[in-house]
């Protein structure tokens, strides 16, 4: 079945729960046509100025292919930063060589397409700020309390017969 999303149906609404400095709206119109990809999972954006898309990140287990539809906006990855402009295509590997963030230094909105994979599940990491957020539950971890796999796991007959003891 093919589901035209028309552009003069646009209805742009802020993402929930966006703190000052990172108010990006996204298209519903996909929603409102009952549009839920299972695989190949997208968005049509839109940033206004003066406002980043979301914290600095990359994504363990996805790749994302951004097109600029209209406007401008700056571009942070790994290798700096770089305007990038109506018609360009940006393609992020998965994994830390696929970070990004998107800033608006202009004047006027920015429209993109975020087209991204989406096999059940992700692991996206924040390297300014030590995050490692879970999807889709979205949980969210500080990395900084990392621990070895048997941490906790010293007392495992007591365990045992705690269990056993108490059915």
């Amino acid at each position: 079945m093919a589901t035209i999303l028309r552009n003069d149906k646009r209805a742009f609404k802020e993402d929930p729960n966006k703190i000052d400095k990172f108010r990006l709206f996204s298209d519903v119109s996909r929603k409102t046509k009952g549009v839920i990809p299972k695989n190949l999972n997208f968005d049509l954006r839109l940033l206004n100025p003066g406002q980043f898309s979301a914290p600095y990140h990359f994504h363990r287990y996805a790749e994302e292919l951004f097109m600029i539809v209209s406007g401008s906006m700056t571009l942070r990855t790994p290798d700096g930063f770089e305007v990038v402009q109506g018609g360009d295509l940006i393609f992020f590997d998965m994994g830390e060589t696929g970070a990004h963030q998107f800033f608006n230094h202009g004047t006027e909105p920015c429209i993109y397409l975020d087209i991204r994979t989406f096999i059940g599940y992700d692991v996206c990491e924040y390297p300014d700020s030590g995050k490692i957020l879970l999807a889709p539950s979205f949980e969210i971890f500080n990395k900084k309390s990392e621990v070895s796999y048997f941490e906790g796991e010293e007392n495992v007959l007591e365990k045992w017969d705690q269990v056993k003891n108490n059915p």
